[in-house]
């Protein structure tokens, strides 16, 4: 083998003759080593973490032993227990290197007095703070926490809440215990088509003391097109505070606005904001699309849905339903179902377990079949049953002729003097009628606009 001359920054000294081999290491001669003693030579001078200067004990014997760990054990007859050693001794050292404890000098020449700053008194609250204040300590008892009854809320090992899907809100609407939420709050029950009275839902609902007491929400109605379903607990009078129900009709864009819900699982949580937009689609998670929606700025997250929007003197405006976000959680678009469409559902399905919705028992064409038809303005009317009201007013049904050519039906234009576009806004408008109204309908049939006076039944399916 031949030798292998280690240099440094100094010049190394001749090599005398009469030394065949040599190796030169910081500067000292060293007589001819083989691999594995030259490598543990090298091994046993490197650099070590130095000793603590404050006089860490444990740390001066660790590399003591290291020390000897390397002289004693490198000098090994097989190559594989050598590098198995070498590579076990690197991980060591890089190990230890964490180990060493950081150590705050601090300031002797203070004390923990002279460094804390004074605490001064709150004071009194705003006017506006205090307004927001007494609303939220006044309605939040009317606010419930909703778990769809096949989910649980879990704790994670960090302690956080891990909440399910089916987590909303709800409020107490009277104080026979019902209480009201949103149809996709407790969808995965409903999707099992459970019956009149069955439980679906846990409800905690808060009590003076602050202590969240749990009951079994049983079904009494729901009503998907509108996203609203009503549950019954059995629960006290004393804990049962109903929510005050305002009007919506009435709002202006601009005027402050409150949200309570739970949020990510955080019951109770109080968000402010403003009405942004009034008379919004929106599009619910049931899949329908619902009128006259508010739209809000006030933080709503996944969490708030079924719970209450409220006006600046504690008023139901709105029951919270859905946000707009690319991200899952707020992005300032809030949505809520306004109190007007809540008043005119709640006690339908309270009362009959369903929505008794006018109607005119007709088949309107969807709009994409519509446009196919070149129908791009009105509803167009389908078909037509023979022992409906509508029948026997006369309307008339899409036919295909003796040739396989499609003859249109009549195309409704209005409801009375409400401009009808689409099966949407033919859909939308019905919903300000009862059953019994008699409306004007405005169709067209062929190149002839007739005015055609028609009794609402109720809506089938």
């Amino acid at each position: 083998m031949q030798a292998i001359i280690a240099c440094s920054s100094s010049a190394a000294p001749p090599l005398k003759p009469h030394i065949a081999a040599t190796t030169f290491i910081s500067g000292k001669h060293l007589r001819f080593l083989g691999r594995r003693k030259l490598c543990s030579g090298v091994i046993s001078r490197l650099p070590v973490p130095p000793l603590a200067p404050w006089g860490d004990d444990k740390d001066d014997v660790d590399i003591l032993v290291y020390q000897d760990f390397v002289q004693e054990n490198f000098h090994l007859t097989t190559r594989r227990k050598f590098f198995a050693r070498l590579i076990f001794t690197l991980i060591l050292l890089y190990i230890k290197s964490f180990y060493f404890t950081a150590y705050a000098l601090g300031d002797p020449s203070v004390t923990v007095e002279q460094v804390t700053p004074p605490v001064f008194p709150a004071g009194t609250l705003f006017p506006s703070e205090e307004r927001i204040v007494k609303l939220f300590e006044k309605n939040t008892y009317s606010v419930v926490n909703i778990f769809d009854v096949t989910l649980r809320p879990q704790l994670n090992i960090t302690g956080a809440v891990e909440v399910p899907e089916g987590n909303g809100s709800g409020v107490v609407w009277d104080e026979q215990g019902h209480i009201v939420t949103n149809y996709h709050v407790i969808g995965n029950s409903l999707s099992r088509n459970p019956s009149t009275g069955q439980v679906v839902a846990r409800v905690n609902i808060l009590a003076s003391e602050g202590v969240q007491k749990n009951f079994e929400g049983r079904l009494i109605g729901a009503d998907r097109t509108k996203d609203l379903a009503v549950l019954k607990v059995e629960a006290s009078k004393e804990l049962l505070r109903p929510i005050k129900v305002g009007p919506s009709s009435s709002l202006k864009v601009g005027q402050q606005c409150l949200a309570i819900g739970n949020p990510f699982g955080f019951d109770h949580t109080l968000t402010v904001g403003v009405i942004s937009g009034l008379n919004r689609d929106i599009n619910s998670q049931t899949g329908v699309t619902i009128g006259g929606g508010i739209q809000t700025d006030a933080a709503i997250n996944p969490g708030n849905s079924g719970g209450p929007l409220l006006d600046s003197k504690g008023n139901l405006i709105g029951i919270n339903t859905a946000i707009f976000t690319q991200t899952g959680t707020s992005a300032g678009v809030g949505f809520a179902i306004p109190s007007s469409t809540v008043v005119k559902i709640v006690p339908q399905l309270i009362q009959f377990g369903k929505v008794v919705r006018a109607g005119l028992n007709v088949d309107i064409a969807p709009d994409p079949i519509a446009n196919q038809l070149n129908v791009r303005n009105g509803a167009l009317i389908l078909q037509v049953p023979g022992d409906s009201l509508a029948a026997k007013a006369g309307l008339v049904p899409t036919t295909r002729g003796f040739a396989g050519n499609i003859l249109l039906g009549d195309i409704i234009l209005a409801v009375d003097d409400k401009t009808v576009r689409s099966r949407a806004e033919f859909y939308k408008t019905l919903d300000d009628y009862n059953v019994g109204d008699k409306v004007l309908l405005k169709i067209k049939r062929g190149n002839e606009n007739l005015e055609v006076p028609i009794v609402l039944e109720e809506k089938k399916g």
